[in-house]
């Protein structure tokens, strides 16, 4: 693929930068909420948005429909491209997350607004960086290949689903049916952020996930705390005892076989890390935190990156009402969710947990361990022509090369994607820490939206060079 034609292609995308806009900000009208049953419809129109716009670049496609918000499948054969050469598989989704609290936004989520901010121009909405505005990075690419070449110049798999805001329940199943239209060469998947402001990266290593619930039982009724207290046991005095034994005085956590398998960084690795110059200070200041947490001795990388973790994310059980009420709660719940590695195992992670808090409790309690999400971590090779072709797109379209780095959270569908298909995912995305991901006033530079769709339109034409 000639330098020429990427160049006119670039050409068109800063030519079509209001188009782009508004385009985006047509599509984040649509309140594609995937957890609330009152908008399912909306999370259908987002799909057939979406649909509508790939037909007009030349894309064939269709509505796969699940038990739950239907998956986008598009496909088109690429310009010029060799035969038998596979395809790229885009992956995305359109649905986003609740937008409340209503009152914390500075403007309605869904009526999409450009501001100025530190750094320029954003636009503010819900699912402006997650993921909406990440697709609309490809999806203007695709759009200026169109334009300059009648399609991309290499053959192209569009993946984009509903319900990645509620654990992609029903992904799994359209991969497995789904195995012969998507097959491909590797993922590419936008989901993700960039180094900093002006610094791409990509993104090679993903924590993985187990979420449980932890019900606990101790009696069959809330009893008087003053006709009681002293006598009777405290569901919550035991649930609140046994998470705080979770982790000892350095934070290494208790959890039994917790780190089988979790390798030691290498000292190249460290090195890396080390040179990236992060501030922790300045990371944890941005969020009104001071005090850093995680494992003693171990820098801030390898805490966020490559060590595990269990945080406990929600407590309750007992009176909770306004005023007092003086009761010993019969029941007690937390729900903790453990950020995983790659070499440990979720499914040994959970039996870990139930073992932990069993070997704890008294004869007269019972528990109950809910499972809410397993997911492990995910390692993405660094040397394959994918990320290659990526840091020499993104090197050239920002003027310094692309930091390496690993990403603290989760993406469930690229395990899924390795797991079904065999594919590993090029993870090269535009968000920023301030986004605002999850939460009121989220945005989406648009510095960000047009360089990463120029990074995009550079990377599918030096994937066609690469054959």
């Amino acid at each position: 693929m000639s330098t020429d034609q990427t160049a006119r292609v670039l050409a068109a995308l800063d030519s079509a930068r209001a188009e782009t806009e508004a385009s985006l900000i047509e599509w984040l009208r649509i309140p594609s909420v995937s957890a609330q049953p009152a908008h399912a419809p909306d999370c259908r129109r987002a799909a057939e948005w979406l649909l509508r716009e790939l037909a007009a670049i030349g894309f064939t496609g269709r509505l796969r429909e699940t038990p739950g918000h239907p998956v986008v499948i598009a496909h088109h054969p690429g310009t010029g491209a060799a035969p038998g050469a596979k395809p790229v598989l885009i992956y995305g989704h359109y649905d986003v997350q609740p937008p409340e609290p209503l009152e914390l936004w500075s403007s309605p989520p869904f009526e999409p607004v450009v501001s100025e901010g530190p750094r320029g121009p954003r636009l503010v909405a819900r699912g402006a960086v997650d993921d909406k505005g990440q697709v609309m990075t490809w999806l203007a690419a695709l759009r200026a290949w169109h334009t300059v070449a009648g399609g991309p110049p290499l053959p192209v798999t569009v993946l984009v689903e509903g319900e990645e805001e509620i654990g992609s329940t029903h992904l799994d199943a359209v991969l497995e049916e789904e195995k012969a239209a998507l097959a491909a060469d590797f993922a590419l998947i936008s989901d993700t952020n960039m180094w900093a402001p002006g610094v791409p990266g990509l993104t090679v290593s993903l924590r993985g996930l187990a979420y449980v619930q932890i019900d606990l039982r101790q009696g069959d009724r809330d009893l008087h705390s003053g006709l009681f207290g002293g006598s009777a046991g405290n569901v919550l005095n035991l649930l609140t005892r046994i998470l705080g034994e979770l982790k000892d005085e350095q934070g290494r956590i208790q959890i039994p076989g917790f780190y089988d398998g979790v390798a030691e960084p290498s000292a190249e690795q460290r090195a890396a890390w080390e040179a990236l110059g992060f501030d922790e200070a300045a990371f944890l200041g941005a969020q009104g935190l001071s005090v850093p947490g995680g494992e003693a001795g171990r820098s801030a990388p390898e805490r966020l990156w490559a060590r595990p973790t269990a945080d406990i994310n929600g407590i309750w059980g007992g009176y909770m009402g306004e005023g007092s009420k003086t009761v010993i709660a019969c029941e007690g719940h937390a729900k903790l969710s453990c950020r995983l590695v790659p070499g440990q195992d979720p499914a040994r992670i959970v039996e870990g947990i139930r073992s932990f808090v069993q070997s704890r409790l008294p004869a007269d309690a019972q528990l109950n361990l809910q499972v809410f999400g397993l997911a492990p971590g995910v390692a993405i090779p660094t040397d394959s022509p994918a990320v290659t072709a990526a840091r020499a797109a993104l090197e050239e379209e920002f003027g310094r090369p692309a930091v390496l780095s690993g990403g603290g959270g989760s993406i469930p569908v690229v395990s899924s994607l390795k797991g079904i298909l065999g594919l590993d995912s090029l993870l090269m995305g535009f968000g920023l820490d301030d986004d605002q991901v999850h939460s009121p006033n989220e945005k989406f530079e648009l510095a960000c939206l047009h360089q990463g769709s120029r990074s995009h339109a550079r990377l599918l034409g030096r994937l066609a060079t690469r054959g």
